[in-house]
């Protein structure tokens, strides 16, 4: 096990958003539904990518992987059948779990979809298993607690699919496996929530021309049949990762400048830019040069805030609430419990042990302006934890130890290196369980 120590840090200089695990899962897996040769460059390097790399290998598509770019050859829209050598193993991605699980219901073959523990335990399939079992295709929970692993067995059939949609994820996995079912597919979705993550697969429709019908996120109609030739993609900065060192500006009182973003993307988690600039923080956005400026010195005001549509920033986002006076509510997040651990419950945890105030809602936090001293913390194998806890340790009194952090690498391989060369004072070691 490694572990993060931190102390309380002066922060100035530039960093790169890394790319954007979200846009390049999503470029991987269209591209291996493509007909003839595309190439991505710029991906993320991380587990999850190569989750995804092995998934679509089994559905027949050919990927060669190089250090800046994949090539990947594709299969035509077709899954005729699905390599029976292997199951799909989702690793900690819910993207690579429920997209993989709804793609491989496309094929007559029976496979098995699974992951590591957070992904059998933490991240719901029930919406999924309803909404392919709606479609013709057996999909059965094998502990039977509506989690993975599942069995799955295809092909879907035209027809209409009612879920839950309080997941995006769900949603979004039935619209690309409808997209190339052989039959018209409708989509009725309860509950519709992390609405930005479902337009960010219709964006990739709308880039391949596969043609849809959306009411209000609530109601789809997918043709189906979809056939688009290869592409080149290169996969932009992600607002979810770019995040942490925008909070360690503010928080930290720093000037920081985080190039790779470009604000003209539809990626959700760019939310947080704005509410920052509501609660007070100087934050400048250079379109040309896809850069973020910010300047430190604004003191910050609590509020309340949505967090639904930036679902990903809510660990973050209850770091910088105990900076900012007065109380900070963070509502409309319960999806939040489901993610690679309780992020509502976890965050509140840990962020205690640092002084903070801060208590548990039904589908949030609430947070006091708080002073933090360095703890002893726990990331519950969390990337977005933790780098929130990081981000904590770089203003509290003392020193942070942050145990179990080689789940950064899903997101933010380079965290330690890059915050190094700002001014953080970071140090990676290894520790021995329990000390």
């Amino acid at each position: 096990m490694r572990q993060f120590s931190v102390q309380k840090s002066s922060l100035k200089g530039v960093i790169t958003a890394p790319p954007s695990k979200s846009h390049t899962l999503r470029a991987i897996l269209f591209a291996s539904l493509a007909n003839g040769k595309s190439t991505i460059y710029n991906y993320l390097q991380s587990p999850d990518t190569t989750a995804m790399i092995e998934s679509c290998r089994l559905f027949g598509a050919s990927l060669n992987i190089f250090p800046t770019y994949l090539v990947i050859n594709g299969t035509g829209g077709k899954i005729e059948h699905i390599n029976l050598k292997s199951v799909i193993d989702a690793g900690n991605s819910g993207i690579v779990l429920r997209f993989c699980a709804s793609v491989g219901a496309l094929a007559t073959t029976p496979f098995i979809v699974t992951g590591d523990h957070s992904i059998c335990h933490q991240r719901r399939m029930q919406p999924l298993i309803d909404g392919l079992t709606q479609l013709g295709a057996l999909a059965i929970s094998m502990q039977g607690d509506g989690f993975a692993p599942l069995t799955i067995q295809g092909p879907i059939t035209g027809g209409v699919a009612c879920i839950d949609g309080e997941d995006s994820q769900h949603v979004s996995a039935l619209l690309i496996a409808a997209a190339f079912a052989n039959e018209p597919i409708e989509i009725k979705v309860n509950h519709p929530g992390e609405k930005p993550w479902v337009a960010l697969t219709l964006d990739w429709f709308d880039r391949l021309g596969i043609p849809y019908e959306n009411k209000d996120f609530t109601h789809y109609r997918i043709k189906g049949n979809s056939l688009y030739n290869g592409f080149e993609y290169h996969v932009p900065g992600d607002f979810s990762s770019a995040a942490f060192p925008i909070a360690a500006a503010i928080v930290t009182k720093s000037n920081l400048t985080i190039q790779n973003l470009d604000v003209s993307d539809v990626q959700g988690d760019k939310e947080i830019i704005p509410i920052l600039q509501k609660m007070g923080g100087a934050i400048e956005i250079d379109t040309s040069t896809k850069s973020v400026r910010v300047f430190g010195e604004n003191p910050l005001v609590g509020m309340p805030i949505d967090i639904n549509n930036c679902i990903d920033a809510i660990t973050i986002l209850a770091v910088i609430a105990c900076f900012a006076k007065g109380e900070t509510l963070l509502y409309n997040g319960a999806v939040a419990k489901h993610k690679e651990c309780n992020r509502i419950k976890s965050i509140a945890f840990e962020l205690s042990k640092m002084g903070a105030k801060i208590q548990e809602t039904e589908d949030g936090l609430r947070i006091q302006c708080s002073a933090l001293y360095g703890a002893k913390v726990h990331s519950h194998q969390d990337h977005r934890m933790a780098m929130s806890l990081c981000v904590a340790g770089l203003t509290a009194e003392g020193t942070t130890h942050i145990s179990s952090i080689e789940c950064v690498a899903k997101t933010f391989a380079t965290f330690h290196e890059d915050f190094k060369a700002i001014g953080a004072i970071i140090k990676e070691t290894a520790v021995r369980d329990g000390k």
